[in-house]
């Protein structure tokens, strides 16, 4: 089931993700509607913050950085519950970055080519891993969803002013996407 992305000026956004347990309610429904979310509004991660549940739970899919090269076995297509980011190393690199919750509105972002992250799999398993390029740069992001944060912190100040309006547009839902959205009630 699609189920609607919690667009930027909602406070669920901004919440520090708690953890979440074995017996999590329908987990296993919730993963599919995360990933029939994140597909239906051609994303390649979904963090659970985005459609409002403030657990620290996301999925990716890099499949579509993938498809027209020849690396189509870096592409990865992963669940990461209660992850905790050990390591981000190597040089940084820019990159433009979106965002489901921020339709329509991209920036250069500065991040680290590599990182180490501990996280259970959507069968609880406890796995430590390393990923680099641009898998590390979708977990980076999304792992900030469930810190509370959002990818325009991270751009240069100018340029977030210059996005000033485009972003009070975003969080009154004065956007045109193909997915449904929830516009926060106090926001309007």
């Amino acid at each position: 089931m699609v189920r609607p992305i919690y667009l930027y000026g909602n406070p669920v956004l901004k919440e520090k993700a708690k953890p979440i347990h074995k017996d999590y309610p329908e987990l296993s429904k919730l993963l599919q509607d995360m990933y029939d979310t994140m597909y239906f509004a051609k994303g390649v991660g979904l963090a659970a913050p985005q459609i409002g549940l403030s657990i620290r739970l996301f999925v990716i899919d890099t499949t579509p950085f993938y498809e027209e090269g020849l690396k189509k076995d870096n592409a990865l297509k992963r669940v990461f519950i209660n992850p905790e980011l050990i390591e981000e190393y190597g040089p940084e690199w820019s990159f433009e970055e979106g965002c489901l919750s921020i339709p329509k509105l991209n920036a250069e972002v500065d991040r680290t080519t590599h990182i180490k992250l501990k996280y259970q799999d959507e069968h609880f398993n406890t796995r430590i891993e390393e990923f680099d390029e641009i898998n590390a740069r979708v977990i980076q992001h999304e792992y900030d969803h469930i810190e509370g944060i959002l990818f325009i912190q991270k751009i240069k100040p100018l340029k977030r002013q210059l996005l000033n309006g485009k972003l009070n547009k975003i969080q009154k839902g004065i956007c045109d996407v193909k997915y449904p959205v929830f516009v926060f009630p106090g926001k309007r």
